[in-house]
């Protein structure tokens, strides 16, 4: 469930009301309610409203990590990004990567960063579960997982990876 607001908070950084109404529900599967994950999105400048503690989802929540294989993001390949200034209070960090060499020695490189940041893996482009079990396998102490990453790159303008979103900005 942890994984899945923070990728609702993702999808809502678009910015203004208007961007809420073309979200549409695909799934329900129960749980708590995710209002408080939008205040940090919704807060007025220099208001900071961190989201509330993430529980770990419940049994019946769980959703296969199989089912979201394989995945792939056209508008994201390796390569080198530029750091960008952004303003998002309450943004728990993230990292997006892919399975490719430059990925690989990113997340060895900064590795100590990410785990001090307890940073959420995005890992956009992989092909099966072995493949994405020898990525989290760099960083064991950290959550990844398979996301597709097209809304993301379009609403913050990315086109490579690897690279790390906090709530003051993304730097590779």
């Amino acid at each position: 469930m942890k994984l899945f607001k923070i990728m609702v908070l993702m999808c809502a950084i678009g910015g203004s009301t208007a961007n809420y109404a073309a979200l549409t529900v695909v799934g329900d599967l129960g749980g708590e309610a995710t209002d408080s994950y939008f205040d940090a999105v919704n807060a007025q400048p220099g208001e900071t409203t961190p989201p509330e503690s993430l529980a770990p989802p419940s049994a019946s929540a769980q959703v296969s990590v199989a089912s979201a294989l394989p995945v792939h993001t056209p508008e994201l390949t390796p390569g080198a990004v530029e750091g960008k200034k952004l303003t998002l209070p309450g943004m728990p960090p993230i990292f997006i990567i892919g399975d490719d060499d430059l990925s690989r020695q990113w997340l060895i490189q900064r590795g100590t960063d990410l785990k001090r940041l307890h940073a959420t893996g995005f890992v956009v482009n992989v092909a099966d579960k072995d493949r994405l079990k020898g990525l989290q396998a760099l960083l064991p102490d950290n959550n990844m997982a398979p996301v597709s990453g097209s809304d993301l790159a379009r609403r913050l303008q990315l086109t490579h990876y690897p690279l790390i979103i906090t709530e003051k900005g993304l730097a590779q």
